[in-house]
């Protein structure tokens, strides 16, 4: 009985294994196909990460060369219209002269005023005594000369004190926009508040902008009314915010900085050369301070140099040696910064 029991139980075990065995055979394709599938699934996702992947960084590789092309493209046309501009700053018209210079006079009036000027100099020039034929030269002079001159300093003068007051005013505009202000309010308020010529030129950029013209263009317009180059650094900055974006306030307060950093350049190039500019102005005073002391002890000496026209010859020779040497004195002694 137990025998057959166990004959039973092995041939149960048999079975059972052969019917398993049976199954797997069956079925093992079928879990071979089930785990391809799934190592084809994984490799799948896997590609459409990476392609995702590699998608996002062509993504931002693209949008970084755009905005490059954007920037390059804006710096290119801010190029063209700085040489444009630079050749009507080179060699402004009359009209733009006496614009930069803050001068509220036609150039029709200009012009009377140097003929004016021209013919009060030569009267001058006349009672003192000058020779006649001296008067045709002070007449071109008091026309042409003294009167541009004048308008030339006008121009120095403003620009300087352009320059003394507009890295303030930069600082104005950056606190302005940090606290969530337009830029357009900050001009305003120094358009208002500001010392002159800032003022002046910020209203401009007030004005052009209630006629319509866009911020950016109104700002790169303020370089043809103040010839400096700090003026163009403004307009070129707002120009380029306005195309490529960027933290405006953070571009203004560099800018400042740089203005103040050029202003102390300048001032330290100046208290370098100031040795120089003492000696070329003792060399090119010494001939009147020598022919006045000779004239003071021996005028019989020096008196025919005034009296004769080989003393005129000699005078004119040797004024026009003295001016070649201070033109070149000049240039040697003045840096641009």
């Amino acid at each position: 009985m137990f025998g057959l029991d166990m004959t039973m139980i092995a041939f149960i075990l048999l079975a059972g294994g052969s019917a398993g065995a049976v199954a797997y055979a069956l079925m093992f394709n079928n879990i071979a196909s089930e785990k391809k599938v799934d190592r084809r699934l994984e490799t799948v996702k896997k590609a459409q990460t990476d392609q995702s992947a590699i998608k996002a960084s062509r993504d931002r590789v693209a949008e970084v060369a755009k905005r490059r092309k954007s920037i390059q493209d804006s710096l290119k046309e801010l190029d063209d219209r700085q040489k444009k501009r630079d050749s009507k700053v080179r060699k402004p018209p009359l009209k733009m002269q006496l614009k930069q210079a803050g001068m509220e006079i036609t150039p029709e009036r200009f012009h009377v005023v140097s003929g004016i000027s021209g013919v009060v100099l030569t009267l001058i020039a006349f009672i003192v005594g000058v020779p006649l034929l001296v008067l045709p030269g002070i007449l071109i002079v008091g026309v042409l000369g003294l009167p541009r001159w004048f308008v030339a300093f006008k121009r120095r003068s403003r620009v300087k004190a352009f320059l003394n007051e507009f890295p303030n005013a930069l600082d104005v505009i950056v606190r302005a926009v940090k606290s969530g202000l337009p830029i357009n309010d900050g001009i305003r308020l120094i358009a208002n508040e500001s010392q002159e010529p800032v003022r002046t030129e910020f209203r401009r950029i007030v004005e052009a902008q209630q006629m319509g013209i866009s911020t950016p263009e109104a700002c790169l317009r303020m370089g043809e009314t103040m010839p400096c180059p700090e003026a163009n650094f403004f307009g070129i900055v707002i120009q380029i915010q306005a195309q490529a974006g960027g933290n405006l306030s953070e571009a203004l307060a560099n800018l400042s900085r740089v203005l103040r950093n050029r202003k102390k350049m300048k001032a330290k190039v100046q208290a370098l050369s100031m040795e120089a500019k003492a000696s070329a102005m003792i060399i090119g005073a010494l001939p009147f301070v020598v022919a006045f002391l000779v004239y003071l002890t021996s005028p019989t000496y020096i008196t025919p140099l005034f009296t004769t026209s080989a003393g005129h010859l000699i005078l004119g020779f040797s004024g026009l040696w003295m001016t070649i040497g201070i033109l070149v004195m000049r240039n040697m002694i003045n840096f641009e910064v």
